[in-house]
């Protein structure tokens, strides 16, 4: 599970700003809530919500931002088909508009596995590591350990990972856990860290767009099942799907159709738009709930029907359907699901600039008016949204004078 996200200095983003997965101490949908082993609480589901270049999309590319820059050195020489990471140098970008632009990207990580609860913190200057630490709490004792920190001149390797050893001459551009994940990879601890890193976490269509359709179509029976029961749940009338693999790993779709009790097979290029988008989304969603993992997906609205759109998030509300604690992280526009039926309040977050073109973000159980006032959880969560009571404004207010024109 992603517990914790903290950014710094990252492209939009000025000042040091916290995206919490934790839940609140709040009283409503108290069963759709997610309690791991030791009785902590963790949010299912989270949206992002804020005008276009508000910075929405920054918060969810730091953290693949991060996330690639420990696995990319892991692929870079296999041909596995995870060339999302591999095309491109990964570079921390820094706040441009002030003298930021000089001072390292901070990123700090709390995430959990079923062993344990890591924390880990990543500084970057652009492509060079700066800074980088590791640290662990065994959820059976609550035993709590370091296990490596690194600066720019040293590595200094604690508890049990004292014995391992680090060559000399490291690269400034190869985390630490890169290395570890490389060099020590039957370690149970590397192991159990770097296979969130690979398994744990999910990003959809990101640095790479044909992703979606290449990668979608899962041969699971497991995965496979769940996407037939969820489009049937849809009401569409596609009752069956194959895929036939051809040549260079190009692969084709083809949906079985039942109207008025006849059978008709089309391939999937002759689809709707629509059905292409719901196919190349369902086995994430499908995979992710079967195996617990944590999806990233910028603009979830982008891709669905607003109908569709509440489904999937109650999907992931649904703790009878939810079963191995997976969590779904989205950007949307969408206001039609941003209503109290759907969310917490812990579960809405509004991004927004301020002044200086910096990136502010804050969730609406944390929000309060003019007057030091919360908002209600009855509260109507999108008409208040609209008349720009929670800062983030999608009509851009400062840039139209709205009374001028409705004059």
């Amino acid at each position: 599970m992603l517990c914790q996200f903290t950014i710094k200095n990252y492209k939009s983003i000025r000042d040091e700003v916290t995206f919490d997965m934790q839940a609140a101490a709040i009283s409503e949908h108290e069963d759709r809530i997610i309690k791991d082993r030791d009785g902590e609480l963790y949010l299912p589901v989270s949206a992002l919500y804020g005008p276009n270049g508000g910075g929405k999309s920054n918060v969810l590319e730091a953290l693949y931002t991060l996330v690639a820059k420990i696995l990319r050195p892991l692929y870079a020489t296999e041909d596995n088909g995870r060339i999302a990471f591999h095309h491109r140098r990964i570079i921390a970008e820094p706040f441009a508009f002030s003298d930021m632009k000089n001072e390292p990207t901070e990123f700090e990580l709390f995430f959990r596995t079923p062993l344990a609860e890591y924390r880990y913190i990543l500084h970057l200057k652009r492509d060079v590591i700066v800074f980088e630490s590791l640290d662990m709490i065994k959820l059976e004792t609550s035993r709590r350990s370091a296990l490596f920190i690194r600066d720019e001149n040293d590595v200094e390797l604690k508890g049990i990972f004292t014995k391992l050893k680090v060559s000399e001459g490291l690269s400034k551009k190869l985390t630490l856990l890169s290395y570890l994940g490389i060099t020590y990879e039957e370690n149970i601890v590397v192991k159990d860290v770097m296979n969130w890193f690979e398994s744990g976490i999910v990003f959809l269509n990101y640095g790479n767009p044909i992703q979606e359709l290449g990668m979608a179509i899962s041969t699971s029976e497991k995965v496979k099942k769940l996407m037939l029961d969820m489009i049937k749940e849809m009401d569409l009338d596609i009752v069956d799907f194959r895929v036939e693999e051809k040549e260079n790993n190009r692969i084709e779709v083809f949906t079985k159709h039942l109207v008025d009790n006849v059978e008709t097979e089309l391939n999937l290029s002759e689809e709707s738009s629509g059905t292409k988008k719901l196919f190349g989304l369902l086995p994430f969603i499908a995979a992710g709930l079967l195996d617990g993992t944590v999806l990233v997906i910028d603009e979830l609205d982008a891709k669905i029907h607003p109908i569709l759109l509440r489904y999937i998030i109650m999907l992931f509300n649904d703790m009878c359907i939810n079963k191995h604690k997976a969590q779904l992280i989205f950007t949307s526009h969408d206001l039609s699901t941003m209503n109290s039926t759907v969310f917490r309040r812990d579960e809405i977050w509004f991004v927004a600039k301020g002044n200086v073109q910096n990136s502010k973000l804050y969730s609406l159980v944390e929000f309060k008016n003019e007057k030091g006032e919360s908002v209600r959880k009855d509260a109507k969560f999108d008409k208040q949204y609209l008349e720009g009571k929670y800062g983030a404004d999608p009509y851009l207010r400062r840039i139209i004078d709205w009374g001028n024109v409705n004059a």
